[in-house]
C-alpha cells in the first residue's frame, strides 16, 4: 500500500522530522479507513495522532496524487469533505490570509537533494468549500521533506500536517501587540514607517504614485478639559474607526502621534486623494461622535503629500506632511493642504500673518507690557537706569518672544505702532515714579517716520518733568539709512530735554565726522564685541578703540552683554561708564501700574 510507502520513508527520516507517534503509526496496519479502538497490546498509534491533530501525506508532484493517512477526516474535518487527493484541490482549500504553501515551499527550495531529500517546513492556513458555509479558518504547520527526480527538481513530499491555530492565535497576538496602538486599534508609528516603505518599493516596481495624509483631530486640549479624558479618548478611538471604515482594504490606517492619524492611500495621485481627503473631513463634521458624555462634535485638519514624488523615505514623507498640516492648521479656509515645493514659503508667508495678526491684536486688547533690565554704574554696580523692553502676550496669556515679532512687525509696518505704545507705558511710568530713569529704543521705521517727533513733543508737554529722566535709544544703521533724518529726531529731543543714545554702537559703519555732527549723549557698545574680549585680543583693541573714540567726544559709554566679573574688570579699567547684562540683572516686570497682564502670566 501506498501507506506503507510513506512508513519506510518516514522511518528513514531524521528523528527531527517526524514525531514518535507518527513512526508508531506508519508501522500499525494502515489498511482499515477506521480507528481501530485500543487493544491490550497497547494505544493505537492512530488514535494518538488524531487526538493531537496530527496527520501524514504522501505527495506525488509528477502526477499531482496526494495521498493521506486514514486519519484524515478527524484532523482536517469539514475541510477534507471535499476531495482533497491532488495537490490542486489542496491548494484551492488554502486561505490568502496564509501567504505561502506547501507547494511554495517546495518549488522555491534553494535546497539540493543528495539522497536524503530536503527538510522544509511551511505554516498556512485551510479553509472549508464554501457550499459548507463560513466557519473559522484553521491553521497547521506542515512539516516534511521532499526528494527529487532524475533532473534534480522536486518530484515526491512527504510529511505530517498538525493543527497549530492555538499558538499562531497566540504568536498573531503578541506580534499585534509591538504593533498596534492600543487606544486605536489601528497601527502604530512604527509600522506605519515601515508599511510607507512597503509602498516605496511597490511604486517602483509599478510606476504608480500613492498618497500619505497626515490627519489632526482639533483642539483635543479643549475637548478634554471640556468633556473629560475619557470621552477624549473615546473619539480618537472612533474617529480611528471612523477612517477604517472608510478607505479601501489596500490601504492603511495608523496612528502617528497624539491627536494625529495616518492614512497610506495605494494608487492615488494627488487629484483624487484631495477629494478623499474632502470626503473624510465633511464625514468627520456632519457626524458626532458617540460616547459616554453624549455626543460630541469634532473636526480634523488633512496635510497630504505625495509619493515617491516628494520624499523616497519614509521619513522626508511625514515630514512634508507635517509641513502641509502646518499649513492647513494656519488656514481658516483650506481644512486640506497638499504639499508642494513652494509650500515652505507659502508657510512663511501665513505664520508672518499670522503673527501679524497677533501684533494687532495685543495692541487693541492691550496685551503689550513692559520688562526692564538695569543698567548700573561701573564703579559702584548700583543701578543709574532701565532700559524698557517690548513684551506681547498672545490671547491665552502665554508670552512671545520679541526677536520672533519684531522682523514680521517691521516688514508688516506694524513696529512703529509697538514703538509708540511702548513709549506710552514707559512715560506713564515715569509719571508714576519719579526717581526713575527708563531708556526706549526706536526701531528705524519709527526713526524715519516724519510725525514722530511731533508726536513725542506732544506726548512730553503732558509731563514735561519725564522729559529730563527719558533716553531715547537709536540703532547705529539707523544713521547710514536716512542721516539728515536721524539728526533731525536727534534735535527735536535734545530741544525737549530728552537725552539721546546711539544703540549697537561698533555694529555698523558710522564715520568720526558722522558721529562728531550728531548731538548723541551716550553710546552702547553691540555685545556683541563685549563679550568675548577676555579671551580675544582683536575684540580687546576694537572695543578699546570705541571707547576712546567715545571718550574723546565727551559721550558716556555703556557696556552690553557683561555677563561675568573677568569682562567687568577689563571695562572698568578702560573707563566705560555703565554696565547692562547677565551679571548685574534680566529684564523684569516692575509691579505697579500698567498691570494689563493676568496674573502670573509669564514673561520672557
Amino acid at each position: 500500500m501506498q501507506l506503507r510507502h510513506i512508513a519506510n520513508r518516514v522511518s528513514q527520516a531524521p528523528e527531527r522530522v517526524y514525531s514518535p507517534a507518527l513512526r508508531a503509526s506508519l508501522s500499525a496496519p494502515q489498511e482499515a479507513a477506521q480507528l481501530a479502538p485500543e487493544s491490550a497490546a497497547g494505544p493505537d498509534p492512530r488514535r494518538i495522532l488524531a487526538s493531537i491533530g496530527e496527520v501524514v501525506y504522501d505527495w506525488d508532484l509528477g502526477t499531482d496524487r496526494l495521498v493521506w493517512g486514514p486519519n484524515l477526516a478527524a484532523v482536517l474535518g469539514p475541510i477534507s469533505s471535499d476531495g482533497l487527493d491532488t495537490g490542486l484541490a489542496y491548494g484551492e482549500r488554502i486561505s490568502r490570509e496564509s501567504g505561502t504553501s506547501r507547494y511554495d515551499a517546495i518549488m522555491r527550495s534553494s535546497g539540493i537533494d543528495e539522497g536524503d531529500g530536503v527538510p522544509y517546513q511551511v505554516v498556512y492556513a485551510l479553509v472549508q468549500p464554501r457550499d459548507l458555509g463560513q466557519t473559522p479558518i484553521v491553521w497547521f504547520e506542515d512539516t516534511g521533506r521532499w526528494f527529487a527526480g532524475p533532473d534534480g527538481k522536486p518530484a515526491r513530499a512527504h510529511g505530517v500536517l498538525r493543527i497549530v491555530t492555538e499558538r499562531h492565535e497566540m504568536e498573531r497576538q503578541l506580534a499585534l501587540g509591538s504593533q498596534i496602538d492600543p487606544l486605536t486599534g489601528v497601527i502604530n508609528r512604527a509600522q506605519l514607517g515601515e508599511q510607507v516603505a512597503r509602498f516605496l518599493k511597490e511604486a517602483e516596481r509599478t510606476r504608480k504614485p500613492f498618497a500619505v495624509l497626515l490627519i489632526a483631530l482639533e483642539n483635543l486640549f479643549a475637548l478634554n478639559r471640556t468633556y473629560g479624558y475619557d470621552a477624549g479618548d473615546e473619539v480618537l478611538a472612533s474617529l480611528a474607526g471612523r477612517l477604517r471604515e472608510n478607505v479601501r482594504a489596500c490601504d492603511v490606517v495608523g496612528r502617528h502621534a497624539g491627536n494625529k492619524f495616518a492614512l497610506v492611500l495605494e494608487s492615488c495621485d494627488a487629484e483624487e486623494t484631495i477629494a478623499a481627503a474632502q470626503r473624510l473631513i465633511d464625514l468627520v463634521k456632519t457626524t458626532p461622535f458617540e460616547t459616554k458624555v453624549g455626543s460630541i462634535p469634532a473636526t480634523i485638519r488633512i496635510g497630504v503629500v505625495i509619493g515617491p514624488r516628494e520624499g523616497r523615505v519614509p521619513s522626508v514623507l511625514f515630514q512634508h506632511a507635517e509641513e502641509a498640516l502646518d499649513v492647513a492648521r494656519q488656514n481658516n479656509g483650506k481644512r486640506c493642504i497638499a504639499y508642494t515645493a513652494s509650500l515652505a514659503r507659502e508657510d512663511a508667508r501665513l505664520r508672518a500673518l499670522q503673527v501679524a495678526d497677533s501684533i494687532v491684536s495685543a495692541l487693541n486688547d492691550r496685551r503689550v507690557d513692559l520688562a526692564f533690565q538695569p543698567i548700573v554704574h561701573a564703579a559702584t554696580g548700583k543701578i543709574a537706569f532701565h532700559e524698557a523692553l517690548l513684551r506681547v502676550r498672545l490671547a491665552d496669556g502665554a508670552a512671545v518672544s520679541p526677536a520672533s515679532l519684531l522682523p514680521v512687525a517691521e516688514k508688516a509696518g506694524l513696529v512703529r505702532l509697538l514703538d509708540q505704545r511702548v513709549m506710552e507705558l514707559a512715560l506713564e511710568r515715569l509719571g508714576a515714579e519719579p526717581d526713575l530713569r527708563v531708556s526706549v529704543n526706536c526701531s528705524i521705521n519709527t526713526v524715519l517716520d516724519p510725525e514722530w517727533p511731533d508726536r513725542l513733543a506732544t506726548a512730553v508737554a503732558m509731563n514735561p518733568s519725564v522729559s529730563e529722566r527719558l533716553i531715547v535709544e537709536i540703532t547705529e544703521t539707523s544713521l547710514i539709512e536716512d542721516f539728515d533724518t536721524t539728526k533731525n529726531l536727534i534735535s527735536t529731543c535734545k530741544r525737549l530735554g530728552v537725552k539721546v543714545a546711539m544703540d549697537d554702537f561698533g555694529a555698523g559703519h558710522t564715520s568720526f565726522r558722522n558721529l562728531r555732527a550728531l548731538d548723541f549723549d551716550v553710546v552702547k557698545i553691540d555685545g556683541a564685541l563685549i563679550q568675548n574680549i577676555s579671551n580675544s585680543a582683536d575684540d580687546r583693541f576694537f572695543v578699546r578703540t570705541l571707547i576712546d573714540l567715545a571718550r574723546h567726544l565727551s559721550l558716556e559709554v555703556v557696556a552690553e552683554w557683561v555677563e561675568d566679573e573677568a569682562t567687568a574688570r577689563i571695562l572698568r579699567e578702560w573707563g566705560v561708564h555703565y554696565f547692562q547684562g547677565a551679571l548685574y540683572g534680566q529684564a523684569e516686570k516692575r509691579p505697579g501700574i500698567n498691570e494689563t497682564h493676568q496674573a502670573g502670566a509669564p514673561f520672557i
